[in-house]
């Protein structure tokens, strides 16, 4: 399965927008996690690595950052994140990094599972020759 964006309800109100999302209505999984990437230096990099099992929604909530994609068939996707109302949904077995991380981002990710650090593919090519 390829990534893809979601567009996010948006809310306009003249004192400011709302956008939201909820697990299984507007994302493919229920969220079991989230966490915050922000305060990343200048030309610094984050990810490097796929899931075997876990399902990931990406928001950039303030800036913009690229995210990088590859799938095992070696086709790559790149996504520049920069609307809180788009999400990136990544589903398990892809490749994926985060650059070009302007000033003052912060990104959100949900997660579909908790954190288990033997879910994480770190070797590139071990990933590209683990079965699906």
């Amino acid at each position: 399965m390829n990534p893809r964006l979601i567009t996010l309800p948006k809310i306009l109100d003249p004192r400011g927008n709302l956008s939201f999302f909820e697990s299984s209505n507007h994302i493919p999984f229920e969220i079991k996690r989230t966490y915050l990437i922000y305060d990343v230096p200048g030309g610094e990099t984050r990810g490097g690595h796929a899931f075997r099992t876990q399902d990931e929604f990406i928001v950039a909530l303030s800036g913009s950052f690229d995210v990088k994609i590859r799938n095992q068939n070696g086709d790559e996707f790149t996504f520049h994140l920069n609307r809180s109302y788009f999400g990136l949904y990544l589903p398990k077995m892809l490749w994926r990094h985060m650059e070009n991380f302007s000033t003052n981002s912060v990104c959100l990710v949900a997660s579909s599972s908790l954190y288990d650090a033997g879910d994480y593919i770190r070797d590139f090519e071990q990933f590209r020759s683990t079965p699906l």
